[in-house]
């Protein structure tokens, strides 16, 4: 029987693999921009990590983590997203002593046990962001403009913003009983899992599927009307700053997200075209996290944009990236190939993307590679060009020949490539 891969797990295969490069490319540079340095942490935690700063009672922790217990009888997991395993190494190398402030991105795979489907896979990989240290609205609207920034420099297209404030935790614990009080008048009517939630975990029902609660959670009591001055102030104070930095935005006094650490801004950025897994970046603020995990009482925003989902909406297909090669050497005999060897290196300086072929082939079986190539130019050259010091450059698009002098073969090659 063939080997396959695991059911969930997907080959990134060019050009598809390319495209997520390019997305990687357009986010380090608009990282670049913010002053965000890269940190690589670990794929494999302790559990304890992400029970603690995700959240005992989520679906993530309770149904979804690759979890398993080691030979020294440890129980480990791979992560399921970035940010726990970001703060973990803030905590235990002290970082937030070298600055008052700490910026940081990271980009890589994710594990989580969840039913595959178009834009939900098991291994996924997240492109995220935190900023550590300020508890600034600015701080908030400039993460969320980053990842706006990256989508529409991608032209991810038809994307809108949802944005909400779940408060601090004063806030919540005022919402949560008035919240509680209306489940307890519904509860026979939601989902088996949304009354689990009821007892562990009530706001995560806002964001239950089912449409029968997505109905009885249209009157619920809201997070919004509990909100507190300060929180409140925080909240507007975000909205104004996402107008300045011209990024349209839509209140959603709904939204909830799937971890138990959000407090205040809370957004995802949705593409409507991708179906039921529609969001293609999310994140918010996660006070007091930080403490949480033992480390000091300071705050904290982060967000993650989902690559596989933002290879989805570009549509492959019809957005490859340009992965034609530019020069294609045609060597006809021995002696020509062992000349013309030394080109490959000479174009590809100039940053050409040039080849040959490694077989000795005809003419017409070179043409026909450098044409499945894509190649912009064959340069055709045996050991009669190369006695009289001239090379037959070859218009692959066009199928023109010119003969041109060895001298005059680079800016000619340069000229056209630039077509």
């Amino acid at each position: 029987m063939a080997v396959k891969a695991i059911r969930g797990f997907k080959d990134l295969l060019p050009p598809e693999s390319e495209l997520l490069t390019h997305i990687e490319t357009i986010a380090r540079k608009v990282f670049s921009s913010c002053a965000i340095r890269e940190i690589r942490i670990p794929i494999v935690e302790n559990t304890s990590l992400f029970a603690r700063g995700i959240g005992e009672h989520t679906d993530i922790v309770e149904k979804e983590m690759y979890s398993f217990v080691d030979r020294n009888g440890e129980s480990i997991s791979l992560r399921p997203e970035a940010t726990a395993g970001i703060l973990r190494a803030v905590i235990e190398h002290k970082l937030y002593g070298s600055s008052p402030i700490l910026k940081f991105f990271t980009i890589g795979p994710m594990f989580r046990h969840e039913r595959p489907q178009k834009g939900r896979l098991r291994q996924f990989h997240q492109i995220d962001v935190e900023i550590i240290g300020t508890d600034s609205p600015l701080a908030d609207a400039e993460v969320i403009w980053m990842a706006w920034h990256i989508l529409n420099t991608l032209e991810v297209p038809n994307i809108y913003l949802e944005i909400n404030s779940l408060g601090c935790p004063k806030c919540r614990a005022v919402h949560r009983e008035d919240l509680m009080l209306y489940l307890e008048g519904v509860y026979k009517d939601l989902c088996e899992d949304c009354q689990r939630r009821a007892k562990t975990n009530p706001l995560r029902i806002f964001d239950c599927k089912n449409e029968k609660c997505k109905e009885l959670m249209v009157r619920a009591p809201l997070i919004k009307h509990a909100l507190c001055p300060d929180c409140a102030d925080h909240y507007g104070k975000v909205l104004d700053f996402l107008e300045s930095f011209d990024v349209p935005f839509r209140q959603n006094p709904y939204l909830v997200r799937g971890l138990d650490y959000y407090t205040r801004t809370t957004f995802e950025i949705i593409c409507p075209s991708l179906g039921a897994q529609s969001t293609v970046a999310a994140g918010g603020r996660y006070d007091g996290l930080i403490k949480e995990l033992g480390g000091p009482d300071i705050p904290g925003m982060g967000m993650a944009i989902g690559a596989e989902r933002v290879l989805i909406a570009l549509n492959k297909e019809q957005q490859k990236l340009d992965g034609t090669i530019d020069v294609f050497i045609a060597a006809l005999g021995k002696e020509a190939r062992f000349e013309t060897s030394s080109w490959l290196l000479i174009f590809r300086k100039q940053g050409l993307k040039t080849v040959m072929s490694y077989e000795d082939k005809s003419l017409k079986a070179q043409l026909k590679q450098a044409d499945k190539l894509g190649a912009k130019i064959a340069l055709i050259v045996g050991e009669e060009e190369l006695d009289e010091d001239i090379v037959i450059l070859r218009d692959m698009r066009t199928s023109e020949q010119i003969e041109i002098d060895i001298d005059d073969l680079m800016d000619k090659v340069l000229e056209m490539c630039k077509r």
